[in-house]
C-alpha cells in the first residue's frame, strides 16, 4: 500500500504513461493531418463528445465506488482479524494460564492467511512460528488458515480438560475463533468474487475511446496546442480508469493493495511481547510503500 503522496503520484504517472504516449502521438497526428493536409473529416462536433464525456466519467465514477468498496471491505475484515487475535492472545494469558505456544500459532494465522488469499509464499515464516505438532497437522490440508484454526480449538479444548476450565470461559475463547472464521470467509469471498467484467473491462475501452476522440473536437479550436489540450482532459480519464483497476483487488501483488505482510508482522509482534518470545521490528516503509 503505497503512504506516501509523492510516490503514489510517481506510480500512477509511470504507470500511466505508456497509455499517455500513445494518446499524445495521435494528438499530434490529428494536428497534423488537419492543419497541414486540410483533412476536415477529422473536424467533428463538440457537443455529442461533451456528452459522451460526461457518460464516461459517470461510468467511471461507479466502477470506482465499486472498486473502493471492496479494497475497503477488505480493510474492514483485516482490521477484524487484527482485534480478534490481540483478544485471543489476551485470553490465552489470562484465562489459560500462559500457553505461548498457543500464542505463536495465532501469529502465524495471518500468515498463512496472507499467502493464501495473495497467493504469496509465507511458508518461512509459518515454520518459523507455528509448533511442530500443528505444523505437521496442517499438511496437506487445502486451507491452511482454516486448518490453523481448527488445530487451536483442538488445542484450547486440550487446556479446558486438563485445567477444568469453566464452559463459560471456552464458549469466550471459542467466540473469537469463530469471528476469524467469519472475517477470513469475509477476505475469501472477495478474492473468489472478482468485480464483474463489466465493471473492469469495459470502463478502460470506453475511457480509451473517448481520449481518441476528443482530439476531433478540439483541433478547430485549439490548432496546434490540440496535443496540450487533449493529454490533459486525457489524462483524467485515464487517471481514473487507472484507479479504479488498482483497487479492484486488494490482494494483488502490487503497490496498490493491502499491506498484508504489515499487519500479520503487527499481529506477531502483539501476541509473542507478552509472552516474552523475542521478534523483529514492524515492518517499515520501503520508498513508500507498505508490502
Amino acid at each position: 500500500m503505497t503512504v506516501d503522496r509523492r510516490i503514489g503520484l510517481f506510480i500512477l504517472m509511470r504507470e500511466s504513461l505508456l497509455t499517455l504516449a500513445f494518446l499524445g502521438a495521435w494528438d499530434v497526428f490529428v494536428v497534423v493531418m488537419f492543419q497541414v493536409f486540410h483533412q476536415d473529416w477529422m473536424e467533428q462536433p463538440t457537443l455529442p463528445v461533451s456528452l459522451l464525456g460526461s457518460a464516461v466519467v459517470l461510468f467511471l465514477g461507479v466502477r470506482n465506488n465499486a472498486a473502493y468498496g471492496r479494497w475497503w471491505e477488505a480493510r474492514t475484515l483485516w482490521g477484524a482479524i487484527t482485534n480478534n487475535c490481540r483478544s485471543f492472545g489476551r485470553q490465552a494469558g489470562s484465562l489459560l494460564g500462559g500457553r505461548p505456544d498457543l500464542a505463536s500459532a495465532m501469529a502465524a494465522y495471518p500468515y498463512a492467511l496472507r499467502s493464501a488469499l495473495g497467493r504469496l509464499d509465507d511458508s518461512a515464516d509459518i515454520a518459523r512460528l507455528l509448533p511442530p505438532e500443528m505444523r505437521k497437522a496442517i499438511v496437506g490440508r487445502n486451507n491452511q488458515p482454516n486448518a490453523i484454526l481448527y488445530e487451536i480449538g483442538l488445542a484450547v479444548n486440550e487446556e479446558v480438560a486438563r485445567q477444568k476450565i469453566d464452559g463459560a470461559v471456552h464458549g469466550q475463547i471459542d467466540r473469537i475463533l469463530s469471528d476469524l472464521a467469519n472475517a477470513q470467509g469475509g477476505l475469501e469471498r472477495i478474492r473468489n468474487t472478482p468485480l464483474a467484467i463489466q465493471f473492469s473491462l469495459i470502463p478502460r475501452l470506453v475511457a480509451n475511446m473517448f481520449c481518441i476522440i476528443l482530439p476531433l473536437s478540439m483541433v478547430q479550436t485549439l490548432g496546434w496546442i490540440t496535443p496540450l489540450g487533449s493529454s490533459l482532459v486525457g489524462l483524467l480519464f485515464v487517471a481514473l480508469d487507472k484507479i479504479g483497476s488498482d483497487l479492484q483487488d486488494p490482494f494483488d501483488n502490487s503497490p496498490h493493495a493491502m499491506p498484508m505482510r504489515t499487519m500479520a508482522r503487527t499481529i506477531e509482534i502483539d501476541l509473542l511481547q507478552p509472552v516474552n518470545i523475542p521478534v523483529e521490528g514492524p515492518i517499515l516503509p520501503v520508498r513508500g510503500v507498505l508490502s
